[in-house]
């Protein structure tokens, strides 16, 4: 006489009821953890960012898709020390002023390059910039070394300050068509998100910065 049984257990001799809630719990565990690890990466290493505006043409252009990284002002929260972005860096921040000349832009971030740093005097007359230093004391002209110079149209307004601590002074290329530093002053570092560093879209202009 002959018997046909149905195992419980599987191929390595564990009963299958126990290997269903390991494959369950492991699927589980993933689904929770992957929009933690999402959040995590764009609140702290990096995010993605559409361009909103004209005001860095030729540069960037309205609705290209940037990569900003976050990794620097990350680091500067949890040890409590500033993090002050380079000369020429394409940075995104807050401005969150509410009245006067910045109430389009309430709470809104923008993005703008940095043109003079803490402790720098900066002068704008003539529709020209100057920069005064320890190395330049005479001044010079930060946009004559930029990759965008030869593009840049003249710079309007007249500016004569020095820089706060822990702030800098921001400007967007297409000068005629941005509000920037010139209008909202200098920018404190607290307020900025992160460094461009990727154009992923269009996909003809992918480029680093």
């Amino acid at each position: 006489m002959s018997y046909n049984y149905s195992s419980t257990e599987g191929p390595s001799g564990r009963p299958k009821n126990r290997d269903s809630w390991k494959n369950a719990i492991s699927t589980l565990s993933i689904l929770i953890l992957a929009p933690l690890v999402a959040v995590g990466l764009t609140s702290y290493v990096f995010q993605s960012y559409e361009v909103d505006g004209p005001s860095m043409e030729e540069t960037l252009q309205d609705r290209d898709r940037l990569i900003v990284w976050k990794v620097p002002r990350s680091v500067s929260s949890i040890t409590n020390n500033s993090s002050i972005p380079d000369r020429g860096d394409i940075i995104v921040f807050n401005q969150t002023e509410s009245s006067g000349a910045l109430a389009a832009y309430d709470s809104k971030q923008l993005i703008k390059r940095v043109i003079a740093l803490p402790g720098e005097r900066i002068a704008i007359k003539n529709n020209t910039v100057a920069v005064y230093n320890e190395t330049h004391p005479s001044g010079f002209n930060p946009d004559s070394t930029g990759d965008y110079s030869d593009k840049l149209i003249t710079t309007s307004g007249e500016i004569d300050l020095v820089v706060p601590k822990d702030q800098v002074f921001v400007l967007g290329d297409n000068r005629p068509n941005s509000l920037d530093s010139r209008v909202f002053g200098p920018v404190h570092v607290d307020e900025v998100v992160g460094k461009l560093t990727f154009r992923i879209f269009p996909f003809n202009q992918v480029r680093s910065f």
